[in-house]
């Protein structure tokens, strides 16, 4: 994919809510007896501490979707897709196929899905462009990256593993979250079979009578699988895997192991073993690195975001500032709506979590709500607006040949759906 000479706009972004950030803890948290250069000086020490401050969570992140990613394009994945996709008859039949198990994917892992998403799209096209079959290319694409809306309330969900680990940013707050308090709990699996349910019928309706004029945006073939002629990967992959196996077994009937770094555990394994050649797993990571670099940078920036609203005192202002307009009954989409807000100026699911994550949190306690539910509440607005912000559909619309606005015409109804369906849900039936 050609580099762009331009500086990234989800950066400047970070940059720009980096500078917003400063000049508000300058006007709110000032005490008064401190001019405006010397607090400025103080403020950046408190951008400062907080920016290595999430180290560890940014290293998980990025591993998280590299670990994804080259799994997503490992060779029995390539044939399985092959085999899924050369029996579309119908352009509802592409549709559906690739929206479903590109939710599939992306409920496992969102990295896994939002590359396995593409590649399927890319697939079912050339498969229907061989057998004759009419399909609207840009809506197949739109449906591969539907793993994008159900990722974060599915098994690589950052806030909810991240909530899960023992000593992760929030436990003197909140306390260590289980997953089967969030992730499996009765609701979020509810939320997602109602969401599930809406989508079908979404597609269903989109897809009839609905074709492009050819499938002219297929330019050539899904790449060559990657091959190695070590062992090394398959030996590695059966061992990580088994200890993996092990985890579960120890902890036969809970869920408290999962977190961040068991997920990551388990991917690293599972690529391993499905190249089976280390000297091929190490290529596909390289392809994949390129795709986190954003991530790796971004991170730290959000970090001292965090270190000024923490140090400074903004955090407490503005939580108290939403415990006052607020009430326990309509907190909730509140905090809903302003998360999806929210993922516009930071895509990342993870570099969210650690900005917003506290303000939702300690106004969570304060309201006197559980905080397991909120961290459920907070990923469906994170996960909601992915359907009309553009940086995470970047690697789709690389592989897929389909433009921007192509794809949003169609990704709009699953944002419409998606909305109406979490916020009924929040409102009406939040335990």
């Amino acid at each position: 994919m050609k580099q762009s000479d331009t500086l990234s706009p989800t950066f400047v972004l970070a940059l720009v809510l980096s500078l917003l950030v400063f000049l508000l803890a300058n006007i709110f948290t000032n005490p008064g007896d401190h001019g405006f250069l010397v607090y400025s000086f103080e403020v950046l020490k408190f951008w400062q501490k907080g920016f290595w401050e999430l180290l560890e969570f940014t290293m998980q992140m990025v591993l998280i979707l590299i670990f994804g990613h080259a799994l997503a394009i490992s060779t029995p994945i390539a044939r399985f897709l092959n085999w899924l996709s050369s029996g579309v008859r119908s352009n509802t039949h592409a549709v559906l196929l690739t929206g479903f198990t590109a939710m599939f994917a992306g409920y496992v892992n969102w990295g896994f899905g939002l590359i396995l998403g593409a590649i399927l799209a890319k697939e079912v096209a050339i498969q229907a462009d061989k057998s004759g079959v009419k399909i609207n290319y840009p809506l197949v694409a739109a449906s591969g990256y539907l793993g994008m809306l159900i990722w974060h309330g599915g098994l690589s969900g950052s806030a909810p593993l991240k909530v899960a680990e023992k000593q992760h940013f929030l436990s003197s707050q909140i306390g260590v979250i289980s997953v089967s308090e969030t992730l499996f709990s009765n609701f979020n699996l509810g939320v997602n079979l109602v969401l599930l349910a809406g989508l079908f019928i979404i597609m269903c309706l989109l897809s009839k009578g609905n074709f492009s004029p050819k499938n002219h945006l297929v330019v050539d073939e899904i790449s060559k699988p990657l091959v190695g002629k070590d062992k090394v990967g398959l030996v590695l992959g059966i061992i990580i895997l088994g200890l993996s196996i092990s985890d579960i077994a120890v902890n036969w009937g809970g869920f408290s192991f999962i977190d961040l770094n068991y997920v990551n555990f388990t991917l690293m394994g599972l690529g391993m073993l499905a190249f089976g050649s280390l000297t091929a797993y190490i290529k596909a990571i390289t392809i994949a690195v390129s795709g986190s670099v954003e991530i790796l940078l971004q991170f730290p920036f959000y970090a001292g975001i965090l270190g000024i609203m923490k140090y400074s005192g903004l955090l407490v202002l503005i939580s108290e500032a939403i415990v006052y307009y607020s009430t326990a009954e309509t907190f909730p989409v509140l905090a809903f709506f302003s998360a999806a807000f929210v993922n516009f100026f930071i895509p990342s699911g993870g570099g969210q979590w650690a900005i917003q994550g506290p303000v939702i949190m300690d106004a969570t306690l304060k309201l006197g709500l559980d905080p397991s539910r909120m961290v459920m509440v907070f990923a469906y607005g994170d996960q909601v607006s992915n359907m009309l912000q553009p940086f995470w559909a970047l690697p789709l619309l690389a592989i897929t040949g389909v433009a921007a606005k192509d794809i949003l015409k169609y990704t709009l109804y699953f944002f419409g759906l998606a909305i109406l369906v979490f916020a009924i849900c929040i409102y009406f039936f939040l335990p």
